[in-house]
């Protein structure tokens, strides 16, 4: 049996995803988180999983059939609006789609539930690390301990403590932000706004802004309002005082069908600001030996519908590898990594074109036609 152990930084679905297969095939691994337990925050919204990346990962991890049980049927329907309540595109969810929707805490969970008992050290937050010569690294925890390791996985996320070990790249400012809120209960409570989202996905667009807002489970509808603004912009708004913060918001809506601006005004959640930073679609590093990258870690870009289906991909493919040249950690590593760089990379590419469609100088009609061009097979 294999006995290299692997140290993974972050215990995200790429970093679980590495753990699970790693175990399927017998080599032990120890996953330090930051948070101080699997419920410490909330774990994000809807994701769609691919069959052509995420799912591969879960077969890997031999979870298809426990992954099926989250499916929410009907979530892959796709409805798109115009500003003033127009519907352009809609197509429902028959079944034969390959993206099926689940709830990415509840797929955290899976894969939390699928590993031995203890995998995951809750609470470490990484506060440095450096090499120590031979392809070992010292992980330094904000608590004063630390551990050393022969392999060293950062799946840490856009801002990893790992990747300055492989590389100078930071993440940078995309030029657009997201403001999230929710909705309880909508279809009781918000019946206009539950009937213009429909049963899954309602994607509402303008050059420069818009929102998609999801059907989760339990009639919550999520909004991601996105705006192309600068941080500064954001920075006068101010986010500890939500109906102010709401209705500057609102303002750049002004003119909006109201079953739609509703989404944001009668939210039952105060706003959330996130900034959408990535990495050079093309980032990538010298092999160094003993450590790498994966997910957002290795190639966070702007959200496209792709990333965390690429760290599931990502750490599978790692653990495979891993399994394959288990006496030679580095042919590992190389043959995983000449994988990844291409793959990110085009993927990156391909997310900046679907966001220039998006919020570029054509939508929404050119989101109509990708739409319908999808689902022609083109």
């Amino acid at each position: 049996m294999p006995t290299t152990h692997v140290t993974i930084i972050g215990a995200g679905l790429g970093g679980l995803t590495l753990a699970r297969v790693l175990h399927v095939h017998g080599i032990p691994a120890t996953v330090y988180e930051a948070e101080s337990s699997p419920t410490a925050r909330a774990q994000g919204g809807m994701l769609d999983i691919h069959d052509y990346n995420g799912q591969l990962a879960l077969q890997a991890a031999g979870l298809m059939d426990e992954f099926r049980g989250l499916v929410l049927e009907g979530r892959e329907a796709t409805r798109l609006v115009d500003r003033d309540g127009t519907l352009l595109f809609d197509h429902p969810d028959d079944g034969t789609g390959g993206r099926p929707e689940v709830q990415r805490g509840e797929l955290r969970q899976l894969l939390l539930d699928s590993l031995p008992a203890g995998t995951v050290r809750w609470g470490h937050k990484v506060s440095g690390t450096r090499a120590l010569g031979g392809g070992g690294h010292e992980v330094t925890f904000a608590d004063g301990t630390s551990v050393v390791t022969d392999l060293l996985v950062g799946a840490d996320g856009a801002w990893s403590r790992v990747r300055p070990l492989l590389s100078d790249a930071t993440p940078e400012y995309t030029g657009m932000s997201c403001v999230e809120v929710y909705l309880h209960d909508a279809d009781t409570r918000h019946p206009a706004s539950a009937k213009v989202v429909g049963g899954g996905a309602l994607f509402v667009l303008a050059p420069g802004k818009g929102f998609v807002t999801h059907r989760e489970r339990g009639g919550t509808l999520h909004t991601y309002v996105m705006l192309a603004r600068p941080q500064d912009w954001f920075a006068d708004i101010d986010f500890t005082d939500p109906a102010a913060a709401t209705a500057r918001i609102l303002r750049e809506f002004d003119g909006w069908a109201p079953e739609l601006t509703a989404l944001i005004a009668d939210a039952d959640t105060a706003p959330v600001l996130r900034p959408l930073a990535a990495l050079p679609a093309d980032h990538r590093w010298e092999r160094v030996p003993g450590v790498t990258l994966l997910g957002d870690a290795a190639h966070v870009a702007a959200p496209n519908g792709e990333g965390a289906n690429l760290a599931m991909l990502d750490g599978a493919e790692l653990a495979q590898a891993l399994a394959a040249h288990p006496d030679d950690i580095e042919t590992a590593l190389t043959e995983y990594e000449r994988a990844l760089f291409p793959r990110s990379a085009e993927t990156a590419a391909e997310g900046m074109e679907v966001y220039a469609l998006l919020f570029g100088p054509t939508a929404p009609h050119g989101v109509v036609s990708m739409f319908r061009g999808e689902r022609q097979g083109d």
